[in-house]
């Protein structure tokens, strides 16, 4: 099954918060995630700069961080989101502002913007989704364990549906890794590559997966 870009929520059976983002695309493979100064970016493998030309939104910053949180999603939403994390705002309400703000992207296909965030000190995450004919954001407790997904296409609601058990990641570069070929995500189809946060003792380790 295609769903196109895809974030997760999760709780390794140790207890620890992970956030992970992966991108699956027919259009646009030729993409990377960078982790640079304790962010991740997904950009154009070298020699395919010039399909910025054809499409703008491929390229973002998919994972950062605001004190306590991981935030990862599939656009330039994520800086605003965390901005507004720091300046204090509720995650609900920075992800509900910054989905509003940014709207669904303005390609052929109305590609939704998705979003999941993750905290450190608490087992909370959420996922949110703006659609052309939606706007839905919502609260999870983190299971040890589980693992909650949400997609552009397809999967693409917050809902008790899309859960899967036996999400086990003991690195963050595993949880990068199980977006792409474990459980449930084996299912699904054109993966190119994943950005994982994973809760750490002093804040979250990041990793990238490049295929």
């Amino acid at each position: 099954m295609y769903l196109g870009r895809i974030v997760a929520i999760g709780m390794t059976p140790q207890g620890k918060a992970a956030a992970m983002y992966r991108v699956s695309s027919r259009s646009f493979p030729n993409r990377e995630a960078v982790l640079v100064n304790n962010q991740i970016s997904i950009l154009p493998r070298a020699g395919f700069e010039s399909d910025l030309r054809k499409n703008p939104y491929i390229s973002y910053n998919c994972v950062r961080l605001a004190g306590e949180w991981a935030v990862a999603t599939n656009g330039s939403q994520t800086d605003p989101i965390v901005e507004k994390i720091a300046m204090g705002f509720p995650p609900r309400d920075a992800i509900s502002l910054g989905l509003l703000a940014m709207d669904y992207e303005k390609d052929s296909l109305d590609t939704p913007r998705i979003v999941a965030a993750v905290s450190n000190k608490r087992p909370v995450g959420y996922l949110g989704i703006i659609r052309k004919d939606a706007l839905l954001v919502r609260e999870f407790t983190l299971v040890p364990g589980e693992i909650r997904y949400l997609s552009t296409y397809e999967k693409n609601r917050p809902c008790d549906d899309q859960v899967a058990t036996g999400f086990a990641a003991p690195c963050v570069n595993c949880a990068a890794q199980y977006v792409v070929d474990g459980g449930i995500f084996a299912e699904f189809t054109n993966p190119v590559t994943s950005a994982a946060a994973l809760a750490s003792e002093d804040g979250f380790d990041l990793a990238v997966k490049v295929l």
